[in-house]
């Protein structure tokens, strides 16, 4: 009974290797192909404001070219590409700040699809939202994984977050 239940044991095992390899295998695969995505612009013509095919249709008014649309989307596509491939792979308590890279890139290619004018400058405004949730959230998580680490007692690190102090303070202890 014991053999039969180890067999069955080992087959599950084999299979969940076999799905990670070929997991692991596609990922490796993206990464590899992202230098020929990230020149895929040099495909596009040069001197024409659009570009039509019997399945795809691009056309530009703020930019040079297609050839100009197409390297600012590539620009921005490939890290964005990266960076959530890093984000869902990544096994570090950190991961979440990956999402602040990630989301400016994300505006930044939004502007570009939508070619609006001075959207790289505002972005900020956009960005800082998920900033002020993000930072502070994996400041804590830090925080309580080194108590944790440590063996503090957790009681002490409250108490001085309930304090009352000027915001010249909190930047003090951040430091400290």
């Amino acid at each position: 009974m014991d053999k039969a239940n180890n067999r069955s044991k080992d087959l599950v095992s084999q299979d969940k290797v076999k799905e990670n390899l070929i997991q692991g295998g596609i990922v490796v695969l993206i990464i590899a192909i992202t230098p020929f995505l990230f020149y895929l612009y040099k495909e596009f013509p040069t001197d024409s404001k659009s570009w039509e095919l019997s399945f795809l249709s691009i056309k530009t008014d703020y930019y040079y070219s297609v050839y100009d649309l197409v390297w600012y989307v590539t620009n921005k596509t490939v890290p964005i590409l990266l960076l959530s491939i890093w984000f869902f792979t990544c096994k570090h308590w950190w991961h979440w700040i990956i999402l602040v890279p990630l989301s400016m890139y994300t505006f930044q290619l939004w502007a570009i699809i939508n070619e609006s004018r001075g959207m790289d400058e505002v972005e900020l405004i956009y960005i800082l939202p998920l900033m002020m949730v993000l930072i502070p959230s994996v400041y804590v998580i830090r925080a309580k994984l080194f108590a944790k680490i440590r063996d503090n007692d957790l009681t002490s690190f409250e108490e001085e977050l309930s304090q009352k102090r000027s915001i010249w303070q909190q930047i003090k202890d951040l430091f400290r």
